[in-house]
């Protein structure tokens, strides 16, 4: 969560200049008045940092500062306290004074404008013994306004690790852990509470740009949300597998950014004049494929992390795009919003089939087994011998008595080029048991002959047309020079894309 972290009095020139004229003193709200606030601030910060030998770090632009901070959270090894001091200049809203001419006595007089400037920021990066780490940027102008930047999984580990409850850490998020209901419990009750709690802790601590006296006086900081980020991570047993599956979403379901979809994912009607970007993007970095839906200020980023899982998150920057105050109390009905929106798009979103399912079957098929306590080797992908049985179970499948060792001997043979008498018996005994075992045929009770189950026919056209009918062709393609100009890479592809179409219609003829 980025927050903002405002005095909400001062928002405005007559807030601001009641606070030095009423509150102050001052004779008017000048610049001068204000400098002197912001050397004395500045000044408590550099003392600050010397008297605790705390590093001050000078960020260069376009630096990413959370790489540095990387750098020296690691270096630290207390429980909390702040790691480092960065400073920066950015642009920041603030109070000016221009000379204004009284119409009537002529006199000038100071008046306060709200504008624009670029003025040093302050970054304070800590450690909280609750929270883990986040910054807290501090505008070295006035009113002082700042910024306050959490990770809920930080916070999340944290209370893990107090509680003794073991997991495994990942890069923002969390891969596993022993007790998961207790899990869900911790990341149900960060709080708006707990929150601000942080916040008033740290503010006590660091350099404050108001005294005591104006805090007493109610110039206090106030939160406000300026981006909520909702994370949905489903964790998946078989990382291959999960790149494949999201893959194929991606391929699928490149039309949710459409009006008609967004308004299903975010519960919200989008009507003609319904101001907003909607869109799907496709964002390749390096390798790593991410899909993005646009519904006006708010976002769904979804992704494969770190290749162990499928990442779905909404990141919501105007909490006005939902009807929903700024303010941090307004926090459960934007986690609501969020986190049904994660669920939405992944009920939304759709695939022909499911690769998890399809790369544990190829496993399955290609890797030894032991069945009810028999060891069968595996069907290695592209052996001549398993195309051969496949390719013969292919020509069995309407026999309405099966088939006998013997057929398939001959079938078999003459698939490999050779003679039946070359293969004995007990070598076609063998092909049978692999077959039976995997539960590609079954035997006909009373009899030596075998029948051909739905699963065996299922993957006897799958292995077959692959091979046959993709992978070779494919091959051959990349290994030989194309005869002609129209045999080019594109035409190549779309007939490998009209054969990967064609092979649910031959399972489903078969």
């Amino acid at each position: 969560m980025y927050l903002n972290v405002y005095q909400p009095k001062l928002q405005h020139g007559k807030g601001a200049s009641g606070f030095f004229r009423f509150h102050r003193g001052e004779a008017f709200a000048t610049a001068l008045v204000m400098s002197r606030m912001t050397r004395k601030f500045v000044a408590g910060i550099e003392r600050f940092v010397g008297e605790n030998d705390i590093p001050m770090i000078a960020f260069t632009k376009g630096q990413r500062k959370d790489d540095v901070a990387l750098d020296y959270y690691a270096d630290f090894d207390q429980e909390e306290g702040v790691v480092f001091v960065g400073k920066a200049q950015e642009k920041a809203s603030v109070h000016r004074t221009e000379t204004r001419r009284h119409p009537e006595s002529g006199q000038t007089y100071p008046w306060l404008v709200r504008s624009t400037a670029m003025v040093n920021h302050y970054y304070f990066y800590c450690i909280d013994k609750d929270f883990g780490p986040f910054f807290l940027k501090f505008c070295s102008y006035f009113p002082y306004t700042a910024r306050l930047c959490i990770n809920g999984h930080e916070y999340l580990k944290r209370q893990l690790a107090q509680r003794g409850i073991d997991f495994e850490p990942l890069d923002n998020g969390v891969l596993s852990c022993s007790d998961p209901k207790q899990l869900q419990a911790i990341c149900d009750h960060l709080s708006a509470e707990k929150i601000d709690r942080l916040l008033r802790k740290w503010l006590r601590r660091l350099p404050h740009p108001f005294t005591a006296k104006d805090r007493q006086a109610g110039y206090r900081y106030d939160l406000s949300i300026l981006q909520a980020e909702f994370a949905l991570t489903q964790v998946l047993d078989q990382p291959v597998a999960g790149r494949v599956f999201f893959e194929q979403v991606i391929r699928e379901n490149l039309d949710v950014g459409r009006p008609d979809k967004v308004q299903l994912i975010f519960n919200r009607r989008v009507q003609r004049n319904t101001q907003g970007r909607f869109r799907t993007r496709l964002i390749t970095r390096d390798v790593i494929p991410s899909l993005h839906i646009d519904y006006k200020n708010t976002r769904i980023k979804q992704y494969h992390k770190e290749g162990r899982t499928l990442r779905t998150e909404t990141t919501i920057n105007n909490t006005r795009d939902f009807d929903i105050g700024r303010r941090l109390q307004n926090l459960p009905a934007l986690r609501q919003i969020g986190f049904q929106a994660n669920r939405r798009l992944l009920d939304v979103q759709k695939i022909s089939h499911d690769p998890a399912l399809g790369e544990t079957a190829f496993r399955q098929l290609i890797e030894p087994a032991v069945v009810d306590g028999q060891r069968t080797s595996g069907m290695r992908f592209g052996d001549p011998a398993v195309l051969a049985l496949f390719l013969s179970l292919l020509l069995f499948r309407l026999l309405p008595n099966g088939f006998s060792n013997r057929d398939l001997r001959k079938q078999y043979a003459l698939l490999l080029g050779k003679q039946p008498d070359v293969i004995t018996p007990g070598q076609m005994t063998y092909q049978l048991r692999r077959l039976r075992l995997r539960g590609f045929i079954v035997r006909i009770p009373k009899s030596h002959r075998y029948e051909v189950t739905d699963a065996g026919i299922r993957t006897a056209v799958s292995y077959a047309t692959s091979l046959s009918a993709i992978l070779r062709p494919l091959t051959a393609t990349n290994s030989t020079k194309p005869q002609s100009d129209n045999e080019t890479l594109p035409k190549i592809l779309r007939k490998l894309q009209r054969l990967l179409a064609e092979i649910p219609e031959l399972q489903h003829a078969a």
